[in-house]
């Protein structure tokens, strides 16, 4: 990676040629990373002294705020060269961040036809395949040649965003595919119908991005063909577009499980406005919701004035439970993520929750029990901690693994029934447990 100091010291000394050489040798996502260090005079000034085959796929990784200013700056000609060269995937990307008054700029700079198939992509719905796909791939006829489909791609390949996968036509309609692996290893001679496979796994335009994702997890594949209602081919997803679902979604799971709204921008892009007004709801709805434990609590207060050493395992109590709790909300939240549980598994998980709890409860009770009983020879506040561990335990992980669950089956986000909003809920379980079992003890 380029020692920012030195490139800046470079360009202060306006040896323009030394710069251009360092730009020429660094990868597109390193050059892309250094510019986010430049102020604005120095992005304008670099950005322009990258080699031009280069441009486009630096731009491709930039984050918003700095393709909004270079947008605004750039001339109709270097505005339209770059436009060019984006392939419509990234462009449509660009445009969904971008401020109104430049994408107007933008799609009076582009062909009327890049504008109607932008146009057609940015119709369709948010985080669906149709979204994140690009009408940009190498189409084949099943009956060409080997010969023919490799000049085809030597004719067209340069403009396609991947050249490894080709699909095989028949008046849009996708009839099989062909890989660049299998076409170079093939002799020229061989029609491309006796090739290609016929066995093709495709996705609908409307499919969620999330199981897109899914599917290239699945079938490690480097492409996948999109279809419309029709059954027509409109369009692929690449690998990167789904690796890049998989980044955001794993992150708005993240954020969602912490009780943060999520956001598009990054940490530091994030204003502390922002971050607040986005974390202060959940806290709010969590604070205020502890007030139902506090009025348990304070329903026992009988029992706190007969035995006040009660008292004092009230917080072990609740953070195990959270504990517990969270433990199987994030195990079952994953599993769902992965496409490994489904609702159908319900009892399935319910059982191995209850009998992993089981375990889990056995064995905290014990220890816990017989640490109290030598601190404080007291066999039945032993007890009462014991029994109250072990069904704070399997209350806990049977909440933690049914809440994501039903949220899954009604259509919220599993991700929303994570660690606060699980904690919340056996905290006061726990309580409730706990006193219960101790006023029948004690006979308080």
């Amino acid at each position: 990676m380029m020692n920012k100091d030195i490139f800046v010291k470079l360009l202060q000394q306006r040896q323009f040629k030394a710069v251009r050489s360092i730009l020429d040798v660094m990868n597109a996502v390193d050059i892309a990373s250094l510019l986010s260090e430049l102020n604005d005079k120095e992005l304008a000034l670099v950005f322009r002294l990258i080699p031009k085959d280069k441009a486009a796929e630096v731009f491709s990784n930039m984050n918003n705020s700095m393709q909004s200013y270079l947008v605004e700056i750039f001339s109709e000609k270097e505005l339209r060269e770059l436009l060019d060269d984006l392939y419509m995937d990234d462009t449509v990307d660009m445009l969904e961040e971008l401020p109104a008054n430049l994408v107007t700029r933008i799609l009076d700079t582009i062909s009327h036809e890049d504008r109607d198939t932008i146009n057609r992509l940015l119709n369709y719905p948010e985080d669906s395949a149709g979204s994140i796909m690009t009408t940009e791939y190498v189409d084949l006829k099943s009956d060409w040649t080997v010969s023919r489909a490799m000049a085809h791609i030597k004719e067209t390949g340069i403009h396609k965003e991947t050249i490894y996968t080709c699909y095989v036509t028949d008046h849009r309609k996708l009839v099989g595919i062909v890989s660049a692996k299998d076409l170079m290893t093939t002799d020229d001679e061989v029609l491309i119908q006796n090739l290609m496979e016929t066995e093709i796994i495709s996705v609908f335009t409307h499919m969620d991005q999330e199981n897109v994702a899914q599917i290239f997890r699945k079938y490690d594949l480097l492409a996948l063909p999109v279809l419309d209602a029709e059954g027509l081919l409109v369009g692929i997803v690449t690998f990167d577009d789904a690796m890049d679902v998989m980044v955001d979604e794993a992150t708005e799971d993240i954020t969602k499980m912490a009780a943060v709204a999520p956001s598009e921008k990054t940490y530091f892009e994030t204003s502390a406005f922002s971050h607040a007004k986005r974390r202060i709801p959940w806290l709010l709805i969590l604070m205020f919701s502890s007030i139902i434990t506090g009025t348990i609590i304070t329903k026992y207060e009988n029992a706190f004035a007969a035995i006040p050493l009660l008292v004092s395992f009230i917080p072990m109590l609740m953070d195990t439970g959270g504990n517990c709790g969270s433990q199987s909300s994030t195990l079952v939240i994953r599993g769902i993520a992965l496409d490994e549980i489904r609702f159908h598994d319900f009892f399935r998980v319910v059982w191995k929750e209850f009998e992993v709890s089981l375990l889990v409860g056995i064995v905290l009770a014990t220890a816990n029990g017989a640490r109290i009983f030598l601190m404080y020879h007291n066999l039945g506040l032993a007890l009462v901690i014991s029994f109250s561990l072990i069904a704070t335990v399997i209350i806990s992980k049977l909440i933690g693994c049914i809440l994501p669950l039903l949220a899954k089956q009604i259509g919220l986000d599993p991700a929303i029934m994570a660690s606060p909003l699980i904690t919340t809920l056996v905290d006061t379980c726990s309580i409730i447990i706990y006193f219960s079992i101790a006023t029948r003890v004690f006979a308080l």
